[in-house]
């Protein structure tokens, strides 16, 4: 089978299966909910209040022993996530100090399990990485798709699949299934995310296949790039699936025109809780997430977000990620 053809597989697919459906009724301040189409027939409101009553769980000593002796005697859980994140993934409630979202929601069980308290902290995306580095935070819950790149300096434990969209001005009647669906489009996307890797592994192709490279742009803030999609600017933004998907339910200015798995043609992508490199916290982490996903809190925090088709069904250490190349 071709590339091109394997891909065109891949993006078909994923464009039934992973397509986050989200439907908004009414002004998301108006009462702080948002209702949501998670699934077909199927209805939930998302609370986007600051009073979040969010799902818990109880501590588990025999898989909260297993915790670095640094981090239980600090008895606190410093997660880090991007400043940049949108919903559902991590965003600000209608107070716009309260920090919400799927992930969020993630960690607080995982720490729930590790009998620890949460301490979130929000950067830029770089940040993540550099604060990771050095010891600051010890993990990342801000939907870090696997890579083997970042296998190098990172442990990974997975929890979400991952599927990156390509959003555009609502009518614009692309259809993006390959690289030469892009080809002399203008792309934003956001710099340092695999889906970056992705797009300049696809201009890079279609120069070499003779067609026009992608026109990269990238954007500061998160509003800049959506007013530059929605105002036609811009072809369009490639991110993640669930936050275009979010957008186009609640603007309604976008529509979500091609899914893309985060690892490439031929692997599902997945996202994960991510550790400096032999920290020792990988295993206590995904044997928490391995635990939620048993007892079913898990399912029921990705249902309030309307992200159940996004579940997996066990906590994988390290698995194969977005290769090196691309192609």
């Amino acid at each position: 089978m071709s590339t091109r053809l394997a891909r065109h597989l891949a993006v078909s697919a994923l464009g039934l299966a992973g397509a986050l459906v989200l439907a908004a009724c009414g002004n998301p301040s108006d009462g702080g909910t948002i209702d949501v189409a998670a699934t077909t027939g199927t209805r939930t409101k998302i609370n986007l209040s600051p009073d979040q009553k969010r799902v818990t769980t109880g501590k588990v000593d025999s898989i909260a022993a297993k915790v670095p002796a640094g981090i239980r005697r600090r008895g606190t859980l410093e997660i880090v996530g991007s400043s940049g994140s949108s919903a559902p993934l991590t965003f600000y409630a209608t107070d716009n100090k309260t920090i919400i979202g799927v992930e969020p929601d993630i960690a607080y069980l995982v720490a729930d399990v590790l009998g620890l308290e949460v301490k979130i902290n929000t950067v830029s995306w770089e940040n993540i990485f550099v604060g990771l580095d050095s010891g600051k935070y010890d993990v990342g819950f801000s939907n870090i798709t696997v890579t083997e790149e970042r296998k190098e300096k990172y442990d990974f434990a997975g929890y979400r699949k991952d599927d990156l969209a390509f959003e555009a001005k609502k009518g614009s009647g692309l259809k993006i299934t390959g690289p030469e669906d892009v080809a002399g489009r203008t792309v934003a996307v956001d710099t340092g995310t695999n889906q970056e890797k992705l797009l300049v592994e696809w201009s890079k192709e279609n120069e070499e296949a003779g067609r026009e490279p992608v026109d990269i742009k990238y954007y500061q803030n998160p509003s800049d790039t959506n007013l530059a999609v929605a105002s036609g600017r811009i072809d369009l933004y490639l991110g993640p699936n669930p936050t275009a998907a979010y957008r186009v339910a609640t603007a309604r200015k976008t529509e979500v025109v091609g899914t893309y798995s985060g690892a490439g043609a031929t692997l599902q992508g997945l996202i994960a809780a991510t550790t400096k490199k032999d920290s020792g916290l990988v295993g206590p982490l995904a044997e928490a997430l391995d635990e939620v996903i048993e007892n079913g809190t898990y399912a029921k925090v990705l249902e309030r977000w309307g992200l159940s088709n996004e579940a997996v069904t066990t906590s994988e250490i390290n698995p194969p990620g977005l290769p090196k190349t691309n192609k």
